[in-house]
């Protein structure tokens, strides 16, 4: 029994000292390269200044776009268009239910005819009024003659005193009612006014030429004020949208061009800065950049793209892609000794450069490369 455990503890002890070396550092391996055998290709390690970039993440919008909403509240009985329409300058987009709308004016023409009618009316007792002030008035300039030539008595006198002046009173009551006619008249037309534009409401346009992008309504939907209907692009061109971290920002330029990668259509076009706002998100440490981009046929909106933005330059040793050989997730290659043997050097690369590759780790530069 005491010689299996010590048999277990040997075997423990050998497991764990193998075990302790999984990493393989960059550099020289222990084992040579065959003495006799030779490479059909080598090549120096090359320093090169390269430059150091670093990304800010966006998404590709329309360079303009316009959000359709409705001016009044109804029902949404049709929508015309869906998206990837190309739509014209007023043209019909969609259609709400009207007939409440269409109630409100025909109410309002009510309320106009009988205004207007009151104010026939009303015209008609200014004339009748007129006409009675005239005869009171020469009744009562008659009777005050008469009364002071002694012919006729005070109480005619006041008699026609008193016609008169109630015919005066009538007259400018019948004046204050055309006056209230007039207005009731004003204002039942420009409720009428505004009742027949909320009925031109109800029928939304496009405001200009573009693009359907996005329907945010089906028939049946409620339209509200504020309620975004349809989104349409006004114009071919993009933007991206980035957020560059408040590290970075010092080295965006506006007007200056940069290039903006987009890994979905495997493509980088460059781009040119038109907007930086000048005011960090507090939650993200951000600022919002706009950079447009030229026109491109596989580009659309709402696509990822990054905002690579140069910082500086660097020296870093680059070799040719070919020389390097993978393992699994090993990386290495065969550099030449000061003997003339080839060892085998564990290397870490980094970005590629056309044929090249740059490397992180395990070279210094000026090694001979063979393979």
């Amino acid at each position: 029994m005491k010689y299996l455990c010590n048999i277990l503890l040997l075997l423990t002890v050998i497991c764990t000292a193998s075990c302790q070396n999984d990493t393989v550092p960059p550099g020289f391996t222990r084992d040579a390269a065959q003495p006799g055998h030779r490479f059909s290709k080598t090549a120096s390690v090359e320093i090169r200044q390269v430059p150091v970039t670093h990304e800010a993440v966006g998404t590709i919008r329309p360079l303009t776009e316009s959000v359709i909403e409705s001016r009044i509240s109804g029902q949404v009985l049709e929508v015309l268009v869906s998206p990837g329409d190309r739509v014209l300058n007023d043209q019909p987009l969609v259609i709400l239910d009207n007939r409440q709308v269409t109630a409100r004016v025909n109410q309002a023409m009510e309320e106009k005819n009988l205004a207007e009618n009151h104010l026939s009316q009303a015209l008609k007792g200014v004339d009748e009024a007129r006409a009675g002030l005239e005869q009171a008035r020469t009744a009562f300039e008659r009777s005050r003659i008469l009364y002071d030539k002694h012919i006729v008595p005070s109480q005619q006198l006041e008699v026609d005193k008193a016609a008169f002046l109630t015919a005066k009173a009538r007259l400018e009551k019948m004046q204050e009612a055309v006056a209230a006619a007039r207005t009731d008249i004003r204002r039942a037309e420009q409720v009428v006014a505004e009742a027949r534009i909320s009925l031109e409401y109800s029928e939304i346009m496009a405001p200009e030429n573009g693009i359907v992008v996005q329907r945010l309504v089906d028939p049946g939907d409620q339209a509200i004020p504020g309620r975004a209907l349809l989104k349409i692009q006004t114009s071919g061109f993009l933007q991206l949208e980035a957020h560059v971290r408040e590290g970075l920002i010092q080295h965006i330029v506006l007007d200056k061009e940069y290039d903006v990668a987009i890994q979905t259509v495997d493509k980088t076009v460059p781009a040119i800065i038109r907007e930086i706002t000048p005011y960090a998100d507090p939650d993200t440490r951000t600022f919002l950049v706009k950079a447009s981009l030229s026109e491109d046929p596989g580009i659309y909106p709402g696509m990822f793209g990054r905002l690579i933005i140069p910082v500086g330059h660097e020296t870093i040793p680059v070799i040719p892609a070919q020389a390097v050989i993978r393992v699994g997730q090993l990386e290495m290659v065969h550099v030449k000794t000061q003997e003339g043997r080839f060892r085998s050097v564990y290397i870490k690369t980094g970005k590629p450069s056309g044929s090249d590759v740059e490397v992180l780790a395990g070279l210094s530069g000026g090694e001979t490369l063979g393979w």
